[in-house]
């Protein structure tokens, strides 16, 4: 899969830019702070419909501007899709595939398919568990499109049981009409959320071993790396913070959906009194995390800057495994892009990580000079500056 035309009008910097690309490797290159990681941002939000930088669609709109438009034509073999976003902050954004009319922006997942590797990754091993949810319900939603309505239902019922825990506690009405509507609500929260689950112990399981396979490939493999679902439904104190030992909770990988629910039942019922306490959900996969380890310690507060940027680098690398796994025909592997990522790297690093890309049908690449760019991977430079990409506009 590559992407030969990109246009942007009014996200982030550009007004208006045209981007014309092919197969193989193209380094953008520009001073910092000139748009170049806007570029690859847009391409990223074609594939996730979300933002590595920002938690919401309103930073993405040029400053004045109501919305943002980001289109692309996609080559998969022989065949070439038309996509295009339209991002409109505090409304539901739309769609549009090979001209047709407007439709909703989820008809559009899956169209494209790319990893984006990009130094706020760095969260992914050494910040909050949050950043590690999204990368996994992201991939999630790259390999079943249609499983992105899996985690908005989840989100929804979430919500309306802590509105009603909020409201119960603050008015102190912990009555019978209170307890019978918490259980109608923990009912729609634990089949929610046991499909939340088997999605996510499902998927780092396909990523665990790649994971493994990709660090050892960017070092000298004497850590092995390990990924390891952490639930607050199965938890057992005694073991989080551990690294190694199995992907996930083992009653979790063997469970189907009824005794997924059963066992998030069960957690709710277990927390209800700390729950009242302080007007909260507290078990849940919103609150879940994945311990990413390195040898017998976890990553997290143990590695070293180099071995949190290989560790980041990995997992971008397994989810670019997976999806190639899950869909093996060449014309179907996914754009890489590398964000200003070889600056970081030493020399071994960075000849590791070349060998380690050489399968992509097309890498794009962003780089403050071109000498940050190792000299075997042949690439065709294209110049950004501020607002424009390619030629600087006459003045």
């Amino acid at each position: 899969m590559y992407v030969s035309h990109v246009t942007l009008l009014d996200y982030r910097s550009y007004a208006r830019a045209e981007l014309e690309l092919g197969p193989g490797v193209s380094v953008l290159v520009g001073p910092n702070g000139v748009g170049k990681t806007n570029v690859v941002e847009a391409l990223g939000y074609l594939s996730t419909q979300g933002s590595h930088r920002v938690p919401n669609d309103a930073p993405l709109v040029r400053f004045g501007q109501e919305r943002a438009l980001v289109s692309a034509r996609v080559h998969r073999g022989t065949q070439a899709t038309g996509v295009e976003l339209e991002i409109i902050p505090g409304r539901a954004n739309r769609a549009r595939i090979n001209r047709s009319n407007h439709v909703r922006a989820k008809e559009a997942f899956g169209l494209v398919r790319s990893v984006l590797f990009a130094p706020e990754d760095l969260e992914l091993v050494k910040g909050d568990p949050g950043s590690r949810r999204r990368f996994i319900d992201d991939l999630v939603v790259q390999l079943r499109p249609d499983q992105g309505a899996v985690r908005a239902d989840y989100d929804r019922v979430l919500k309306q049981r802590n509105a009603l825990l909020k409201s119960a506690r603050a008015g102190g009405r912990f009555n019978d009409a209170f307890a019978s509507t918490l259980e109608v609500w923990n009912t729609h929260l634990a089949a929610a959320g046991a499909r939340v689950l088997r999605n996510r112990v499902h998927v780092l399981g396909l990523i665990a071993p790649h994971l493994e396979a990709a660090y050892a490939s960017l070092t000298d493999g004497s850590k092995p790396a390990t990924a390891r679902y952490l639930s607050t439904v199965t938890a057992d104190a005694d073991t989080v913070g551990v690294a190694g030992g199995p992907v996930a909770d083992e009653r979790l990988v063997q469970a189907g959906l009824p005794e997924l629910e059963a066992l998030m039942l069960q957690a709710m019922e277990g927390a209800r009194q700390r729950e009242m306490e302080r007007g909260v959900t507290l078990v849940g996969p919103h609150r879940d995390d994945i311990l990413l380890g390195l040898g017998p310690a976890p990553a997290k507060g143990f590695a070293s800057h180099g071995e949190t940027w290989s560790m980041a680098l990995a997992l971008r690398l397994a989810s670019y495994a997976v999806l190639t796994e899950d869909d093996p025909a060449d014309a179907a592997r996914p754009v890489l892009m590398l964000d200003d990522v070889f600056a970081e790297l030493d020399t071994r690093r960075r000849a590791k990580l070349v060998a380690a890309v050489a399968q992509a049908e097309q890498v794009i690449v962003t780089a403050a000079v071109r000498e940050d760019v190792p000299q075997e991977l042949e690439a065709t430079l294209i110049a950004v500056g501020p607002g424009w990409i390619g030629e600087e506009p006459a003045s």
